[in-house]
């Protein structure tokens, strides 16, 4: 019998496809892992096949909803808690690792109870997409370019391959589930690093992300709730880990980075439907700005002020 301390979780929403091709050749067995699928509700169509394909494959499967990914991810967190494991690796339907790559994130995670670790992730054509990111405060943005270095003060991991021992995970309850999509990875980084660990980005380890798995490639048009959610959650960021000079700063840039959101799908898109994506942004922009305003918010102590 294998004692399977590592639990690899998967949130799923539409993508049994994706979880056949990445995840059904990986050695659970040389891992002494066990791979949880959590499934966000598309359709009993999309039940049914991932109930197959999990008991096909003899992997846990948790169902309900669709409560987000970051939501997601902590039902699958708590589910690897109660089957015993104490080792967790938190990855998107549409990344590829191998066996070695993922054996090499758990055991750095093992060997540093306060490391969030992530890989180095790549395009399937091997070019960057992540190697690093940080928070750049001063111009209300995020940035991921090459050379960026994640364990800077103002550091963030992506969410698309995460590994981490429970210890800290269990005190910090997790990704916040009112992110529900985009944003709750930089957030649980910095919350993270204020409660004393540290980030780090493996650069022996890679991993691919199949860019526009689950959401349309840099350059095509993505969804309204791209749009909306990333929109949306950068001012929850705001108002839960700056200061409120910065948080001002942010909703005073809004528009630019709404700008830059709705680039990432393209220009074309605007010859279709332009209203949908102008609308989303909008809404997204407006509901985050309300939320970080309309009330007292509880900061954290990580509030960060930058001097122009």
């Amino acid at each position: 019998m294998i004692n399977r301390a590592l639990a690899i979780v998967v949130v799923n929403y539409g993508s049994h496809e994706l979880l056949e091709a990445n995840f059904g050749s990986i050695a659970l067995d040389e891992l002494a892992a066990r791979l949880v699928v959590v499934d966000n509700y598309t359709s009993a169509e999309e039940l049914s096949l991932v109930r197959a394909l999990c008991s096909r494959r003899g992997w846990s499967l948790i169902h309900g909803p669709n409560v987000g990914f970051g939501a997601g991810i902590n039902r699958g967190v708590q589910h690897a808690r109660e089957l015993g494991c104490d080792t967790v690796i938190a990855i998107n339907p549409d990344a590829r690792a191998s066996s070695a790559a993922l054996g090499a994130l758990a055991q750095a995670a093992r060997d540093d109870a306060l490391a969030l670790v992530g890989p180095v992730v790549t395009g399937e054509d091997g070019g960057h997409w992540f190697a690093g990111g940080r928070v750049v405060v001063a111009e209300g943005r995020t940035t991921t370019k090459p050379g960026t270095d994640s364990a800077c003060s103002d550091g963030w991991l992506t969410g698309a391959c995460l590994a981490f021992r429970l210890d800290l995970w269990n005190l910090l309850g997790g990704f916040d589930e009112r992110f529900f999509l985009y944003w709750e990875d930089v957030d649980l980084s910095w919350r993270w690093r204020n409660a004393g660990g540290h980030l780090v980005v493996r650069n022996d380890i890679r991993i691919i992300h199949s860019v526009g798995g689950t959401q349309a490639a840099e350059g095509r048009a993505k969804s309204v709730g791209y749009y909306y959610f990333n929109c949306r959650n950068r001012m929850l960021f705001a108002a839960a880990h700056l200061s409120r000079r910065d948080a001002i700063r942010w909703l005073i840039l809004t528009p630019d980075y709404a700008r830059r959101v709705l680039l990432r799908g393209g220009r074309r898109q605007f010859l279709r439907k332009p209203w949908r994506p102008l609308w989303a942004s909008f809404a997204g922009s407006a509901t985050g700005i309300r939320a970080a305003f309309s009330r007292p918010q509880s900061r954290s102590s990580s509030r960060r002020e930058v001097t122009p």
